[in-house]
């Protein structure tokens, strides 16, 4: 079993950063698929960014492609989310997802274990 905790969320204002941590316990991390979803009030969860356990190969959704960087530290069982030039529509609740296998694709019924989200909102 895989226990994920975020944290790192906030309010900031628009063109702002923020930088999210993902900390897991139960068991390594180490060769999981992991990925950054979110939801927003009203809409459903989407994908926002995922990573190979070895960090070789990531994917980002277009929204978020050149203002958000995704990395993890096996070493440390975390992974972060790195983002920069925040917007209004970046307010959501953000949570990381790992699956036992595959890629980090946008699929949410593909990833195994859920964290419980960490408010992130962007003021105009």
């Amino acid at each position: 079993q895989v226990q994920l905790v975020e944290s790192g969320g906030g309010l900031v204002q628009a063109g702002g950063s923020l930088r999210l941590s993902c900390t897991a316990s139960g068991r390594t991390l180490s060769r999981r698929t992991m990925g950054w979803f979110r939801q927003a009030p009203g809409k459903e969860r989407e994908f926002v960014a995922g990573i190979t356990w070895f960090g070789g190969r990531t994917s980002y959704a277009d929204y978020v492609k050149g203002r958000f960087t995704i990395s993890r530290d096996n070493a440390k069982n975390t992974m972060y989310l790195q983002m920069d030039r925040l917007k209004p529509e970046d307010t959501a609740v953000y949570y990381c997802a790992a699956r036992l296998s595959g890629d980090p694709d946008a699929d949410l019924q593909n990833y195994d274990y859920w964290g419980q989200g960490t408010q992130v909102t962007v003021s105009s």
